[in-house]
């Protein structure tokens, strides 16, 4: 895939992003208008709520489109990898703005429990909120399927709002029935619901985020499938220890250890490792910043044995996940190799745990142990 291939795609994902959004800042700008009007007609806190919610909404999908110009910016000097990360500033703001709008919502509502008034509906009013539902579904499903087609956290947030509006829209609509048949006033009270659930999604929204900017676990199917078409390399005895760094979506970048024989040079492995670059990109998009050696003992059956007896020693802890780059010289007796240590456990006394243990085995050795996290 060439530059203009990955411009033109990121091209692509910024139109139709800032299209689903000007879709949902018209729709969501009528619906408020509609639901404003009814709510102060017919006095009706909820409706008057539900109107400010379409409201952030549109604000909401204001704020994703500045993220997502801002976000598709080219590298520069400055920041030589790009500026997809602020589409995640955008995703938090967006979430402020949700959490601002629940907690304003749930205020209001309090304050009609304690000062009641009437609210009066009329057919028209059951209408406009009826026709607001299935606006809402239709329009939620749509940008929700926008942003899992463009990988927007963003877009994908807004649509789960909106479907999720529908329904507390629905639950405005039953208390105004449920008055105008029983008499019986449940304005304040479904609002109050109302803005439980829209704190609940904004605080919702604000962890998703945040765990994106702290960086959160690779996806396991996607790690698996990166080491599985580095492993189908012959010269690959084993690929370990990738991480992948996301900077925005589709900006992914990784590095990686793989095992090779202590046999190959440095030119087959140049040669080598530049294939698995091309390849990986080629086929999953993650661009391959570094990749590291480990030597493989190819002709000492000594080392061999060696290796299956630390090996066994080692994973005979239950935090000791796994072990790799094992690489023995005995001739100058040295032993050294990395163990994946689950977050169970200090690092520094799995260390000692382990140079005891290993050391009673070979007591003339010299060890070096690296622990690498469970990523």
């Amino acid at each position: 895939m060439t530059e203009n291939n990955i411009a033109e795609l990121t091209s692509i994902r910024e139109k139709a992003i800032v299209r689903t959004s000007v879709i949902g800042i018209i729709a969501n700008v009528f619906l408020a208008g509609f639901k404003a009007a009814v709510g102060l007609i017919s006095n009706s806190i909820a409706v008057t709520l539900d109107a400010v919610n379409n409201l952030s909404d549109a604000l909401s999908s204001v704020v994703t489109i500045i993220g997502t110009k801002l976000g598709a910016k080219l590298p520069d000097k400055k920041h030589p990898l790009g500026y997809g990360r602020i589409e995640y500033l955008s995703s938090m703001i967006v979430a402020a703005i949700v959490l601002y709008a629940g907690i304003t919502s749930l205020t209001e509502s309090v304050k009609k429990i304690i000062s009641p008034e009437a609210a009066d509906y009329g057919i028209a009013s059951l209408v406009i909120i009826s026709v607001a539902v299935a606006v809402k579904l239709v329009l939620g499903q749509y940008v929700k399927s926008q942003g899992r087609k463009h990988n927007s956290s963003a877009l994908s947030a807004s649509g789960s709002d909106a479907m999720f509006d529908a329904v507390l829209s629905a639950s405005v609509l039953a208390s105004a029935v449920i008055y105008l048949i029983w008499g019986l006033s449940l304005e304040a009270y479904v609002g109050v619901v109302i803005s439980g659930f829209i704190i609940k999604a904004g605080i919702e929204m604000m962890i998703d985020t945040v765990n994106d900017i702290l960086g959160k676990r690779s996806d396991k199917e996607e790690t698996d499938r990166i080491k599985s078409l580095i492993c189908e390399e012959p010269e690959v005895r084993g690929a370990y220890d990738l991480l992948l760094f996301n900077y925005g979506p589709n900006k992914n970048y990784a590095s990686v250890h793989i095992e090779l024989p202590d046999t190959m040079t440095v030119d087959e492995t140049d040669r080598l490792t530049r294939r698995i670059e091309t390849k990986i990109y080629r086929e999953t998009g993650v661009i391959l910043t570094g990749i590291g050696v480990y030597a493989y003992n190819t002709s000492d059956d000594v080392s061999a044995k060696m290796r299956n007896a630390v090996r066994e020693t080692v994973l005979a802890h239950d935090w000791a996940l796994q072990m790799h780059g094992f690489y023995a010289d005995t001739e100058n007796k040295t032993v050294r190799f990395d163990i994946v240590l689950s977050f169970d456990i200090d690092r520094s006394e799995a260390v000692r745990v382990l140079t005891d243990e290993i050391k009673a085995l070979y007591p003339d050795h010299t060890l070096l142990i690296v622990p690498d996290i469970d990523a």
